[in-house]
């Protein structure tokens, strides 16, 4: 019996050898979106993103000969959970990366969590600048690669005079459009001559709201609206636009939340020829744009899945962690954070994506036309990359202020006039 015992706890102990040996031969990659709630309508595509990029990784051979691990978590459109979730990710699960987030709110709530615990977050989505962390690569645009361009092709393109400034109710939408309200007035549009309105996360009954509309875009002046309204609300409110009769040629809508991917939950034709700003079109015509589409339709064994820019965000972010895992050579969180900066990968447009010292992207940005088919047509676009600004020149805090997380500055908001960093290193 003695000598059964002591067989049956070597037994024991060698199992937890081989499963701790197992687990170090993996490294574990976060997968924070919300899987339910108002956001999963756009945050689910995401992590399906992510499981198809580590799969494609690991039948290349992993990275740096270990298999990528995914761990998926649900915060379920609750911005505290978002910070439980995270912490869970890397006390709990240890992972060495983490790809997530869609709304500021909830990468504002995962942000002291990854500054506290040294995490790595790679966030995929167009938000409002005014932050640079040294653990954050922001993937995404900021407002000068899609606000700004957005608002300058109205003006220029379209003679728009009148801005209905409209979104969601959190930081994002009220940031975005604080910098959009006063880059508007430098191009001389009047105060009265911007509209300004906020609505809850999931909001329905957008009547009242699109009558007002409406009536601000009668008064004589071409009238646009920007629309930072995110998540399944812009259902109802297209559907309202169309229940009112008001076309693309009344009043145009430039959207920034709404892609490929929103738009094939909705009847389009009453929304043909309203726009989206984005740095990436599924009908960009590259060779990389077409083998990533193949990818994605075969991966998810539905032909009418579609992809969309944050989709294109999390790719180029997920290709730049390998590269730079690989040429540390560790999935250490500071060095690999050093790695990054001027990495380069191809996008998805069929240009060049690099990491700039603010751990922001050069990007393109494009601006389309919804079609019939639920896809955009590009109706105007860059030259080329625009850099990604950080901090906005258009709000008195900010204008002096960069970012640059290379020696010796090392400093997410350097003040170029007091020559001294005015936030955390």
């Amino acid at each position: 019996m003695k000598r059964f015992t002591k067989a049956l706890a070597a037994s024991a102990l060698l199992s937890l050898t081989i499963s701790a040996a197992t687990a170090a031969e993996t490294i574990k990659v976060g997968v924070l979106h919300s899987l339910s709630g108002t956001m999963a309508i756009s945050e689910t595509t995401l992590k399906d993103t992510v499981l198809m990029l580590i799969e494609e990784q690991n039948k290349k051979g992993g990275v740096l000969g270990k298999k990528l691990e995914p761990v998926v978590v649900d915060p379920a459109s609750n911005w505290p959970l978002f910070a439980e979730k995270m912490r869970g990710l890397l006390t709990k699960d240890k992972v060495d990366v983490t790809f997530g987030c869609w709304t500021s709110v909830s990468r504002k709530s995962v942000l002291p969590v990854v500054e506290e615990l040294n995490g790595l977050l790679f966030y995929p989505v167009q938000y409002e600048g005014e932050e640079s962390s040294k653990n954050v690569f922001y993937t995404g645009a900021a407002p000068n690669q899609q606000a700004i361009p957005a608002v300058d092709y109205l003006i220029n393109e379209m003679g728009v005079k009148r801005f209905v400034l409209a979104g969601t109710d959190y930081v994002y939408p009220r940031t975005t459009n604080k910098v959009l309200e006063s880059y508007l007035k430098t191009k001389g549009v009047a105060a009265e001559d911007i509209m300004i309105n906020y609505t809850p996360f999931g909001h329905s009954d957008w009547q009242s709201i699109v009558s007002d509309i409406k009536k601000f875009g009668s008064a004589g002046k071409k009238t646009a609206v920007v629309s930072t309204i995110n998540g399944d609300a812009n259902v109802p409110f297209y559907k309202e636009l169309g229940n009112q009769g008001i076309s693309s040629s009344d009043i145009p809508v430039v959207a920034f939340s709404v892609g490929e991917e929103e738009l094939s939950g909705l009847d389009t034709k009453p929304l043909v020829g309203h726009l989206a700003a984005w740095n990436y079109f599924q009908s960009a015509e590259s060779k990389a744009n077409s083998e990533f589409i193949k990818t994605w339709k075969e991966y998810i064994k539905d032909t009418k899945r579609v992809t969309n820019d944050p989709m294109e965000a999390t790719y180029i972010g997920f290709k730049m962690w390998v590269k730079a895992v690989e040429k540390a050579g560790t999935t250490n969180v500071d060095k690999v954070a050093d790695a990054m900066i001027g990495i380069s990968v191809p996008n998805l447009t069929g240009g060049t994506a690099k990491m700039l010292k603010n751990h922001h992207l050069t990007k393109p940005v494009l601006i389309g036309e919804i079609q019939e088919d639920g896809q955009f047509e590009t109706v105007w676009e860059t030259e080329g990359e625009v850099a990604g600004d950080a901090w906005s020149d258009f709000l008195p805090g900010s204008k002096d202020l960069i970012s640059d997380w290379t020696k010796p500055m090392n400093c997410g908001s350097y003040n170029t006039v007091t020559k001294k960093c005015v936030g955390a290193k």
